[in-house]
């Protein structure tokens, strides 16, 4: 039976603005593991926090979730449901209580909750780590200290810095993405701007808020490497992928890489090690990375916890990204990464389900059919253009069979092929 903690007003609740990392309390890990039976929390029930479920309940653990939402697509699964706010008093207080470990979902979460969960519980990522994952200037200044290269940017902290700024100083980063440093991703919060008048125009419409002007680069194409690692500092990767974007949220992930030579894998290798150490991450750590035309590469952002271009995992590894993050925020041993058969992972969005503008179910009884197909989808009940509904991903004993089972779902579902 799931238990639901019902709301509370919000004099029970801490300022989601509370984010600066010097105040937080040192991480607080398991001094020693954590066995299979006791509780384990997540901050966060959306289809990350759902499989984070089915990873720990298949390895013994019991489950709590915290998410605000009634019918998150966690709730249907977990143990413990804490219907509330993420900053909720109460909530936070009886999920510390109950749970031997605490971890997250996404990184948009107040790090101050995290930071009030380490008081009293073990907690991973830290609030910290979370902190800077949550701003696109602590993240950039991060990944700097680690030695790894950022695309050339100019910080605009309000609509008063932007007028200070002339022509000849905006244009040495044009073309451009301006990028809102907080609260942005899948693309939102975002707009290409070629010229000052448009940097400017775009800046009002994202609200005059902190942004940042990102150089556009040429880029090859993008890869991303997905890297755990333990309370002792032990390590675990898993293959370097590609992934393929339109407007902004990831299409399909290849695995392993099919582009990049074996000196460029272990760079990216290298230079992801390099930012979670520097961070010093426990858990779960996504580090996308552009390649560009001239071979160089250009750290975009991290993600402190399992990744939408992880997802392959579930089918294709030993131990997938979910049970890795089950593994380091209990003090567990982490799993192996080999992965046994190559895939492709295609993310469904709500657009599948508008053929010809009509809202139609997808044909999956013809998507199951294709050899190698395993299809997951989130028990999301809205349907909605560009919402993630789910995945499918596609496995074989060569890549180029793979691609092509990929290629024949995607003429499937009406998904653009490249």
């Amino acid at each position: 039976m799931i238990n639901v903690y019902l709301p509370i007003n919000g004099m029970h609740s801490f300022s989601p603005a509370y984010t600066n990392i010097a105040t937080f309390a040192p991480p607080a890990y398991a001094s020693a593991p954590i066995m299979p039976g006791k509780w384990l929390g997540i901050v966060g029930g959306g289809q990350l926090g759902r499989m984070f479920c089915f990873a720990a309940q298949a390895m013994g653990y019991r489950v709590a979730v915290l998410d605000p939402e009634i019918t998150c697509p966690a709730s249907g699964v977990v143990d413990r449901h804490f219907c509330a706010e993420y900053n909720n008093y109460e909530a936070l207080t009886e999920m510390a209580r109950l749970c031997s470990a605490v971890s997250t979902e996404f990184e948009n979460v107040p790090a101050a909750s995290l930071d009030w969960l380490a008081q009293t519980t073990c907690v991973s990522p830290s609030a910290r780590c979370v902190a800077i994952a949550q701003d696109r200037i602590a993240e950039k200044l991060w990944i700097k200290k680690a030695g790894v290269s950022v695309a050339p940017y100019i910080v605009i902290e309000s609509s008063a810095t932007l007028r200070t700024l002339c022509d000849k100083s905006l244009s040495v980063v044009l073309p451009s993405i301006l990028k809102t440093a907080r609260l942005g991703y899948d693309g939102r919060g975002q707009k290409s701007v070629c010229n000052p008048d448009e940097v400017r125009a775009a800046h009002a419409a994202l609200g005059g808020v902190t942004c940042v002007l990102e150089q556009r680069l040429p880029i090859a194409y993008e890869i991303s490497a997905i890297i755990a690692r333990s309370t002792d500092g032990t390590t675990a990767m898993f293959p370097i992928v590609q992934n393929i974007h339109r407007n902004g949220i990831l299409s399909q992930t290849i695995s392993p890489s099919p582009v990049g030579d074996t000196a460029l894998i272990r760079r990216v290798q290298a230079a992801a090690l390099s930012i979670a150490e520097k961070l010093n991450h426990v858990g779960v750590l996504c580090v996308e990375f552009f390649v560009l035309k001239d071979g160089s590469l250009v750290a975009n952002e991290i993600s402190p916890r399992p990744h939408n271009s992880g997802h392959y995992t579930i089918n294709a590894c030993v131990s997938n990204q979910f049970e890795q993050q089950v593994r380091a925020m209990t003090g567990m041993p982490l799993g192996c990464t080999r992965q046994h058969s190559p895939a492709v992972m295609l993310n469904l969005l709500g657009d599948i389900w508008f053929t010809d503008k009509m809202l139609r179910v997808p044909p999956w009884h013809k998507v199951v059919k294709i050899p190698g197909a395993h299809l997951h989808l989130y028990a999301k009940e809205e349907v909605r253009i560009g919402r993630k509904m789910g995945h499918v991903t596609l496995t074989a004993p060569d890549l180029h069979i793979a691609q092509a089972a990929a290629r024949n779902c995607m003429n499937l579902l009406h998904i653009p092929l490249e």
